[in-house]
């Protein structure tokens, strides 16, 4: 969601790409539109008020709108499912609060409020499950586009076991470093990942569903985790000073991670070869049991949702234990240094990007993703622009920029080169 920028286009009210990062959905004061990435191109529009939230199903027809606050005619608590292809409204849904964020697979939509999550089957729009959060202003949350591995990962409402030895604010609003994963088939909690000391500022699943990237609200390094085992795979450095992280993005095939921020840059990642999922189970990290049970190391928390919040709440003292041993570790590893195996220290020490890109414009919150079928990076920002970069998929180094495109009334603005 783009707003709030110390630069913005005071007519564009969102934008954000579709799940595969093929086409662009923006809302105006006016309406919205659908713009299409390669080749560039409104595609449909609609002029009919106000629109802060445009989000779209892949390339389909159904679209999800929300009305944007402080708008006449418009409602931030309403939200509509619309099908372009047919011009006609499938539903009309009315919250108790505004809503901040909505995410879509091909079986689930999610509305995301301040304090809640409400997950509905999309193809009745039955409402399956109601979560209740701590405070989530940013509506940080990431839902799989893939509808078989449906996870739904968002700030933990509690800190885990690990977290609580030191003392914990009694200020509900107080969030922790944890994640928290929910299937939302068999809507069970799949696991919590202790991903940060900060506060998470990001969450984004993969295409498969099957690796998540966070941040936390420093911005200066970036995990990558399995789903739903929450084996730490990858660790980056996006720089040493602290940003708030405004994206981040897979590619489809998962190769590629890329990061956009608020120093006006953006970072891109390789993945290299992942553990495999054998040596993950044999480490106590294996994935969740058709039963919902959560396993961690050699405890398994049966009963969902509320058994969790219920265990995390009291603690545990092998979990006590295991954060001692994972203490003398890693004291042990900054005495003897460099005497470590290769293998060793790659795990413990961040990554640095493999290719980056500078916007032309400072100031701007911005959204990237990674082109599918072309060695592109696109970016969308605040003050209304599509922006296209070539990358080197050999080399890397700094992004070129090949053009750019304004994203209001883009039909009838060409591309710079």
């Amino acid at each position: 969601m783009l707003a709030q920028a110390d630069r913005h286009n005071p007519n564009l009210l969102f934008a954000n790409f579709n799940q595969d990062f093929t086409c662009v959905s923006v809302g105006t004061k006016k309406g919205y539109s659908i713009t299409n990435c390669d080749p560039f191109g409104k595609v449909y529009s609609m002029n009919d008020g106000a629109r802060g939230i445009v989000e779209m199903l892949f390339c389909t027809s159904l679209i999800a709108l929300v009305g944007a606050a402080d708008q006449p005619s418009s409602s931030p608590r309403k939200l509509q499912i619309v099908n372009t292809k047919r011009q006609s409204m499938i539903c009309e849904l009315l919250f108790p609060s505004s809503i901040l964020a909505v995410k879509l697979n091909r079986k689930t939509l999610v509305i995301v409020l301040e304090a809640e999550i409400y997950i509905y089957d999309i193809s009745n729009m039955r409402l399956l499950h109601v979560i209740e959060t701590t405070p989530n202003p940013e509506a940080i949350c990431a839902l799989s586009p893939s509808a078989d591995n449906s996870y739904l990962a968002y700030p933990s409402p509690v800190p885990s076991p690990t977290s609580m030895s030191a003392q914990v604010p009694s200020t509900p609003s107080v969030q922790s470093g944890d994640v928290l994963l929910f299937n939302t088939r068999s809507l069970t909690v799949a696991n919590v990942i202790q991903a940060h000391k900060s506060p998470i500022s990001f969450l984004s699943v993969n295409s498969t569903g099957t690796l998540l990237a966070t941040a936390s609200d420093k911005g200066t390094v970036i995990r990558v985790w399995s789903i739903p085992g929450a084996e730490k795979l990858y660790q980056f450095r996006r720089g040493t000073r602290e940003a708030r992280i405004y994206s981040i993005s897979f590619n489809v095939v998962s190769t590629l991670l890329a990061v956009s921020s608020a120093h006006d840059t953006v970072h891109i990642f390789k993945l290299g070869q992942q553990k495999s999922s054998e040596s993950s189970i044999k480490n106590g990290h294996g994935p969740a049991s058709p039963s919902g049970s959560i396993t961690s190391g050699d405890q398994a928390m049966d009963g969902g949702y509320e058994a969790y919040i219920d265990s995390q709440k009291k603690g545990s003292v092998s979990s006590s234990l295991r954060r001692k041993s994972l203490q003398m570790t890693k004291s042990l590893s900054t005495s003897v240094g460099g005497y470590l195996p290769n293998t060793l220290t790659e795990m413990w020490e961040p990554s640095r990007d493999f290719a980056f890109l500078r916007l032309p414009t400072t100031g701007v919150r911005s959204i990237v993703a990674l082109s599918g079928t072309m060695p592109q990076v696109m970016v969308i920002s605040s003050d209304g622009y599509f922006y296209s970069y070539s990358i080197d998929l050999e080399n890397g180094g700094e992004c070129s920029l090949l053009k750019q495109y304004s994203l209001i009334d883009s039909g009838e603005e060409g591309g710079t080169e």
